[in-house]
């Protein structure tokens, strides 16, 4: 690899999870702050970020397959081409290989060290390329930037890593193990967002419920504390595990105003032996018990959950009960998504593999259940008041576009402006979005 010159302009892809998107953000925060900007809307950029995500399948191959566009792409007269990162959980797995692979990567960093990317810029211009994947003692984020200016809703990772090991998942060796953010730096931080303009925090996690500080306060402390912040309108968290959902966050939802009415609770399947398969560790039934307990204590909740269809070994039968599921809790949002095996993970060597074509017909079906319920759940907030947090502009003259408490898109004609919370009526339901009238 030849010298290059210092990069000028950046541009950070992210794919996948909120947490990647959190991630990518605070690299592009780092990067700014050593003097590179990001680059305008459709120029080339000196520095190109991949921030990558190995949870579906053949992740590595569409990164190689991005990094071959980017080449291809970069058609500068002097010959040079742009930097290539490669961040994330693609990068964790593949590591050393991704370098092998692909000769125009500059650098193959992890999620974990993504805080030594200047190192590793400056030696990219010398010609040197590098690999950094550890997991460090020390924490990325005291190596971070201060935040600076945000949108009106911003992420703010509390917690990360896994030791739940189901037997599909390839996070806990590609975050780590589960680690808990200081309680006093996420207060700070979190205060700074809302200086920089948040009026909603949502608190991330692998498994953001499992977060405890080391005088043993669980997650609806932290949001007690947040929700002190005068300036801090709403409060959301995501992603939870149904095993740490403990009585005292569950408590938060009947207590907490500034907590939204929204949780996401991923279940996977609805079938106790699937379950066991996957190992989750909950069975339905007790699924169905934390629900209730949730809707007991904030009965205008909205509930959002994870689904996988065609795990190993999954029946015709078993399946029936994950729709059967869907339909008894009736559920405002949810994803979905085929079964793929990654390397690595335990149910990849399993027997009895599905077929593509039946997780193809279960897929549809599973998403046409629950695209009823989710139409079924909008149409029934039609009357309703409630505040929307204005994100952006329409495309028509004077219509604005947000978020219900319901975390539903809400678009609406009147006077506001962005980061307003705007009284509206909710006038009329579509699938994936509600009108409203200012009130």
């Amino acid at each position: 690899m030849r010298p290059s010159p210092p990069p000028r302009t950046f541009r950070v892809k992210s794919f996948g999870c909120q947490m990647n998107v959190y991630d990518g953000e605070r690299m592009a925060e780092m990067l700014a702050q050593q003097g590179i900007s990001p680059a305008p809307e459709g120029e080339e950029a000196d520095l190109v970020v991949l921030n990558t995500c190995h949870i579906r399948e053949k992740a590595a191959e569409k990164v190689y397959s991005d990094i071959g566009r980017i080449v291809k792409d970069a058609r500068r007269e002097d010959g040079t081409a742009p930097l290539i990162a490669v961040a994330g959980c693609v990068a964790q797995a593949e590591g050393e290989e991704i370098m092998t692979r692909a000769p125009a990567v500059s650098m193959v960093v992890g999620p974990q060290a993504y805080h030594r990317l200047p190192g590793m810029i400056a030696d990219a211009v010398e010609g040197r390329r590098s690999v950094d994947t550890d997991m460090p003692a020390e924490t990325k984020f005291d190596a971070l930037p201060a935040r600076r200016k945000v949108g009106p809703s911003a992420f703010l990772t509390v917690q990360e890593g896994c030791d739940k090991f189901c037997t599909y998942c390839v996070v806990p060796y590609t975050r780590g193990a589960e680690i808990s953010r200081p309680f006093s730096d996420l207060v700070s931080e979190a205060q700074r967002l809302v200086d920089a303009g948040a009026r909603e925090i949502t608190l991330l996690g692998q498994n953001v419920n499992a977060w405890r500080d080391g005088d043993g306060r669980g997650l609806e402390r932290l949001i007690e504390a947040l929700a002190a912040i005068p300036a801090l309108a709403r409060i959301r968290y995501t992603t939870s595990h149904p095993n740490d959902m403990t009585d005292g966050l569950i408590a938060a939802h009947r207590d907490v105003e500034k907590l939204m009415p929204f949780l996401h609770l991923p279940v996977q399947a609805g079938n106790d032996r699937v379950l066991k398969a996957m190992n989750r560790s909950h069975t339905v039934a007790s699924y169905l018990r934390v629900l209730d307990q949730v809707r007991a204590a904030r009965p205008d909740i909205a509930l959002s959950g994870d689904f996988i269809v065609g795990f190993p070994g999954e029946t015709d039968a078993e399946f029936e009960d994950t729709l059967r599921l869907v339909e008894q809790v009736g559920y405002a949002q949810c994803f979905s998504f085929k079964y793929s095996p990654r390397p690595g993970t335990p149910a990849a060597a399993m027997d009895r593999q599905i077929p593509m074509a039946v997780m193809d017909e279960r897929l549809k079906r599973l998403q046409d259940a629950l695209n009823g319920t989710q139409l079924a759940f909008n149409r029934a907030s039609v009357g309703q008041r409630c505040a929307v947090l204005v994100e952006r502009q329409g495309k028509q003259d004077g219509q604005w576009l947000g978020k219900s408490p319901w975390l539903q898109s809400v678009h609406f004609t009147g006077s506001a402006a962005i980061g307003d919370l705007i009284e509206v009526e909710l006038t009329q339901a579509g699938p994936n979005s509600l009108a409203g009238r200012p009130v």
